[in-house]
């Protein structure tokens, strides 16, 4: 049965529930998990329900865990200064996979107006979002509720609707963006450019090698960001805005707003990442992790649904996704040794991008399938 509006995709009775043809419905009306909240849900439909309850933040365990947060004030005058925050840098990379960034040169004015500009898109008339809604990830831009969808081993769709813009290297002219975040967009992914490369920098240090070793291999040549609109959710303990996964890329330098919900599998634990004013989190990506040889951590992470809402969050991917080059990355040969062989096959960004979309948020990570067996 076609449906075309949020109206008719409540409607259907879930006597006999098939949920292919529930998500065929759900995506047909292009207007996402908002559109279905707009149309005054009380219940969660059955295709976001998780199979299994979600396992909760282990928040009041005996261990205090001190999500890290690292000042980069005074990082290119001061030598000692410098030292200690490559340190920093390494270390967290290495334990946690995901820190937090303060005084990093983007302006707190800029960070609040890319929050309200994603917003933005996602509040306007839904005819006009709908211009942008689509499944083809070769576009510049794509508005989308669920990049996996349809992917069978995802067994539950996520709350949460999203915005793909590609910004670099081959950036959209100013009119293929929304006109609702166009200009802060832009603005921001200038400034996230310039920190991803410092961030490339002190990663590099990290490693012992060169300062300009990750970028002159193409780390911070692209970006793509994603803006992600939370609804609030009447019934958040039977859904989740996003799967447990890590990124598929070098790293994710996130902004995001004060609602909270986004956690860190560390240690075994669900840690919560605390939303902190004038911050942004970054994590490495399993590139990153894959290139470093196991040295950097990709992380698995996710983010509970909330009655509260909308949660807003920017994400800034740093790789080339679905971009034709043929460029091979594998462990760096200067971290090899007799001691610490290679433990992945070089892959093409495009190609783990590839599996990673077809595999879907299914709990599981990418790397696995790159690994090298012993």
């Amino acid at each position: 049965m076609k449906v075309s509006s949020i109206d008719d995709f409540e409607a259907r009775a879930p006597v006999s529930y098939d949920r292919m043809s529930e998500l065929k419905a759900f995506d047909d009306t292009k207007a996402g998990v908002k559109g279905i909240v707009d149309a005054g849900i009380t219940e969660v439909p059955q295709i976001f329900i998780q199979p299994t309850k979600i396992e909760e933040c282990v928040s009041s365990c005996e261990t205090k865990f001190i999500f890290p947060v690292i000042d980069l004030e005074g990082i290119d005058k001061d030598p000692i200064k410098h030292k200690q925050i490559v340190d920093k840098v390494r270390d967290a990379s290495e334990t946690w996979g995901f820190f937090q960034v303060v005084n990093h040169g983007i302006p707190l004015s800029v960070m609040e107006e890319t929050l309200q500009g994603t917003r933005r898109f996602f509040e306007q008339d839904v005819d006009i979002k709908k211009q942008y809604y689509t499944r083809d990830n070769t576009k510049k831009v794509v508005h989308v509720s669920n990049f996996d969808l349809y992917s069978p081993s995802v067994p539950a769709t996520n709350w949460r609707d999203s915005i793909f813009c590609l910004m670099a290297p081959n950036h959209p002219s100013p009119e293929e963006l929304p006109t609702a975040c166009r200009e802060i967009l832009m603005e921001f992914s200038s400034h996230v450019m310039t920190l991803g490369k410092s961030l490339f920098e002190l990663l590099s240090e990290g490693l012992g090698l060169n300062p300009s070793h990750l970028n002159n291999i193409d780390c911070s040549e692209g970006l793509r960001v994603l803006g992600h609109y939370y609804p609030a959710c009447p019934q958040p303990e039977l859904t989740i805005g996003t799967n447990k996964h890590s990124d598929n890329d070098f790293i994710t330098v996130l902004l995001q707003d004060q609602i909270g919900g986004l956690q860190v599998l560390h240690k075994t634990q669900w840690i919560d990442v605390p939303p902190t004013p004038g911050a942004l989190v970054v994590n490495i990506g399993d590139l990153l992790q894959l290139i470093s040889n196991d040295k950097y951590l990709s992380v698995e992470h996710r983010v509970l649904s909330n009655k509260i809402g909308p949660r807003i969050s920017v994400a800034c991917f740093f790789y080339t996704g679905s971009l034709p080059t043929t460029k091979l990355y594998g462990p760096i040969k200067e971290l090899l040794s007799d001691d610490n062989p290679p433990k992945y096959h070089a892959t093409t960004v495009k190609d783990y991008a590839d599996y990673f979309r077809k595999k879907g948020l299914d709990g599981t990570s990418a790397l696995l399938h790159y690994k090298i067996q012993p």
